[in-house]
């Protein structure tokens, strides 16, 4: 039996403060330090599904830079077994909007400094996103 695909989008949210850059974290109902991400619907492409879920996550109305990378791993749904996911990761520039945490869906998002974010990822996101967020930020021209 084919394993089941299931799809995911999301970005790392960055904005221009002054001259100063400033990177979203969230905190998952979990405890843990993400990234904004959710499933795609019918009749999205993954850039429309990372943008809309940056937005309902963490009030957020951004813009695609550019791809950051593709993260899959499988897990087991109590329904379906085995479950073959794909998360899109964007580099996603603020435009509009103001940070407002989706509280059924996460407890917390916050601005940090991105060698702020980057300890925080570290110490407190998931092993999978690192290469995520280490990406992004050289796409930002920052090294960590």
């Amino acid at each position: 039996m084919m394993a089941r695909k299931e799809i995911s989008a999301g970005g790392v949210v960055f904005r221009e403060v002054e001259d100063r850059l400033e990177v979203q974290l969230i905190m998952d109902r979990y405890g843990k330090i993400s990234l904004a991400k959710g499933k795609m619907e019918p009749g999205e492409t993954v850039e429309e599904t990372a943008l809309r879920e940056i937005e309902e996550e963490t009030g957020i109305v951004g813009e695609i830079v550019a791809p950051v990378d593709i993260i899959k791993y499988k897990y087991i749904n109590p329904v379906h077994g085995e479950v073959d996911k794909e998360v899109h990761y964007f580099l996603v520039e603020a435009k509009s909007g103001s940070l407002r945490p989706q509280v059924e869906e996460i407890s917390s998002v916050s601005w940090y400094d991105p060698m702020e974010a980057w300890d925080k990822q570290e110490q407190g996101g998931y092993d999978n996103n690192d290469v995520i967020v280490r990406k992004a930020l050289l796409q930002l021209d920052i090294h960590v």
